[in-house]
This record gives C-alpha cells, structure tokens and sequence, in this order.
C-alpha cells in the first residue's frame, strides 16, 4: 500500500505539471497526502472492529450508504452534472464526495452477512436453496442499481455487478446453476454488443435508457481512429501516450503527449509514457501481489464471513485495476473508473482503503487470538 502510495502521489504530480488549464502542483498532491492520512486513519479504526462487531454493523453502513445514494440524487452538485452528465457527486466548497464509492465496502460487508447467515441456515446446497440465495444477494443488490442508473453512473454500476458475480461464485452456489448463467450472461454480453454496433440495435436501447455518450464510448472503442478531435480525443490521446513509452519509458516528469482528465481516470497513461511497458508490468504485479496478500490472510483466518469480504474486496479492486488499465490503452471504453490508490479523487481512495482496512482487521484479530491462546498454553 507504501508503493502504490508512493506511485500515486508522484503519477499525480507528472499529470497536474503536464496540465493545459492552470493547476495548482503542490495543492493537488497535498490534496492526495491529505487524503491518504484521512484513509490510514481510517484502517487503524475499522481494524479494530472484530468480525462479531463488522456483523453488527453491516446493515447500518448499508443503509447509510443507500441513504446517501438516493440523496444525491436531489442534493448532486450541479457543476459536475454539467460536466459529466452524471448526478454522483456532493460537493461543498472545493471538497467534493461521492457516496457510491464509500457504499462499495458497506455493500461487501453486508452481503457477507447475508451469505453466511443463509449457510447456515441451509446444512448443504441444493437448486432451490442457491436459488434463494442468488435472490436474496440479487434483492440487495437490487436498489443499488436504480440508485446509480438515475446517477448516470453505468461504470459504477459495473463494479457492483462484479462484486455480486464473485460473491455468488464463491458462496457455494452449484454449477448447475452457475453454467447456464455464465453461459446466458455471455449470450447476452454478445448480443449487447451486437446491438450497440447496429441502427436497429441502438433504437432498442435508447427506449430503455442508454445515452447518446455512452454510444460515441463504444464507437470510439471500437474505430479510436476514426474522431480523434471530438469524443474520441481522450482515448486517441491515451493510446498515444502509452503508446510513446516503449519498453523503459520516456522518464520521470517528462511527458510529450496530453490527455484530459490525466489525474484521475486516465493516471495510467502517466506510468506507460514515464516508465514504459516495465513500469506498466510492474505496477500491475504490484497489484497482483497486493491480492495474493489478501488471499493469504483469507486462507489463515478460516473465517467464513471474513472470506466473502476479502472476496468482495478483491472483486472490488481487481475490476477497477482491469477496467481501468483496459480503457487506458484501448481494450475497453471508458467508462471513468479509476485506478485504486493511484488516481487523484478521495472518496474512491477511501472506499478502497475502507476495504483495505477490513482484510487488515482480519490479519489483527487473528494474530491477537493466535497470542491469547499462546498465553494461555504457556500458563
């Protein structure tokens, strides 16, 4: 966490030189420290809750954060409304917060709870019994999503489908039931992008919702050559960008290309122009590592609760590193996810050491029962 710390803080600071409107340097990575002091102090807090107490308190950080979802929805600042088209952000003064990203960890903590209270209250799977499950998840699951589709939030939305699909995964949930829903989400996924590249298609989807933006986000997805002045600029810039560093990079604070909104969505395109494809390799390993850790302290606790939090960590983290590094250098459209601990932005910094913090509070509370019992062997 030092690292990618440390890597965030200077790719911030090589975006904010680097960019066309006036941008106050040293504020904006101060901005960042700030905000990594409020998250560290954060992790020592929620590591103190033990899993008796994070049970406890799943379903009122759940609604907590379901509150302030659907608040946003009339008090959303409307400056980023304006400039983003989505309703996600409070803002007081210079400060902005957005309530989905602090929801992220409350969602995983109480999903948790409702796939280990169901558990065991079934003694074995069966059809009917996953079934129950799936729906229940799917219940909580449920008013996020409307939440975050008047939001205009559909990358956002993403990432809580991503959390749910390996929640399900590793609940226990049969194969007769997650081969045909594999199958038919991929059937679907399909005919999506059938649709979206097709007039027919498009006026289907239009009728249910999808917005003029998120078209052009496919189609310079697809043809990033085809407008590189318009919509497509970012993407045409990112691809570039990366494209420049090479194998080592082009060297710290030394960036030719320019691409919009480089602190945030788009902070990757600072590590491949800089450092090149090695620095790229290396800051995804990094990550790698990072999850392994979580993984480990998953398979030593032996906490079944404890286990579907690490996963609905990992889940959260790991989209965000694919979705986001896609995006960057052309594998996927952009969808304005950012890249955990390393984009400028608080409150996904918060909710990812939120997330953070309860893995650690699992390593905590195990040591400190390992160390009881030790005592107590040796008296």
């Amino acid at each position: 966490m030092l690292l990618l710390a440390l890597i965030g803080l200077a790719a911030i600071f090589v975006a904010a030189n680097h960019d066309k409107t006036p941008v106050n340097v040293s504020r904006t990575v101060l901005m960042q420290f700030a905000w990594y002091v409020i998250g560290t102090i954060m992790i020592i807090v929620i590591m103190q809750f033990d899993s008796e107490q994070l049970w406890k308190v799943a379903p009122i950080a759940y609604w907590i954060g379901l509150f302030l979802m659907y608040a946003i929805l009339v008090f959303y600042s409307r400056a980023y409304y304006v400039n983003t088209g989505a309703k996600s952000w409070f803002a007081i003064g210079s400060i902005t917060f957005q309530p989905s990203e602090i929801m992220k960890p409350a969602y995983i903590v109480m999903m948790a709870r409702v796939i280990t209270t169901h558990n065991n209250q079934y003694s074995r799977h069966t059809v009917e019994s996953d079934w129950r499950l799936i729906g229940k998840l799917f219940l909580w699951l449920l008013p996020v999503l409307v939440s975050l589709k008047f939001q205009n939030d559909f990358g956002t939305g993403l990432v809580f489908v991503a959390i749910f699909a390996g929640l399900v995964l590793v609940s226990g949930v049969t194969w007769r039931i997650l081969a045909p829903a594999i199958t038919i989400a991929a059937v679907v996924g399909g005919s999506a992008l059938a649709m979206v590249t097709s007039s027919v298609g498009r006026t289907i989807l239009e009728k249910i919702g999808f917005q003029a933006y998120q078209f052009d986000r496919v189609d310079n997805w697809l043809h990033p050559a085809q407008d590189t002045s318009n919509s497509g600029y970012q993407l045409w810039q990112s691809i570039k960008a990366v494209g420049s560093g090479g194998i080592t990079g082009t060297g710290f604070n030394n960036s030719k290309v320019y691409v919009p909104v480089r602190e945030s969505d788009m902070i990757f395109t600072v590590i491949g122009e800089n450092f090149g494809f090695i620095g790229g390799v290396l800051l995804i390993l990094l990550y790698l590592l990072l999850i392994y850790l979580m993984i480990r302290v998953t398979f030593d606790t032996k906490n079944e609760f404890y286990a579907y939090i690490a996963t609905g960590v990992i889940m959260m983290i790991l989209f965000h590193v694919f979705e986001n590094v896609g995006m960057n250098i052309g594998l996927l459209p952009l969808t304005g996810i950012p890249l955990p601990f390393i984009s400028a932005g608080g409150s996904s910094l918060i909710g990812n050491l939120l997330g953070i913090g309860m893995v650690m509070s699992m390593r905590y509370h195990h040591h400190s029962y390992m160390f009881s019992n030790q005592n107590r062997e040796f008296h």
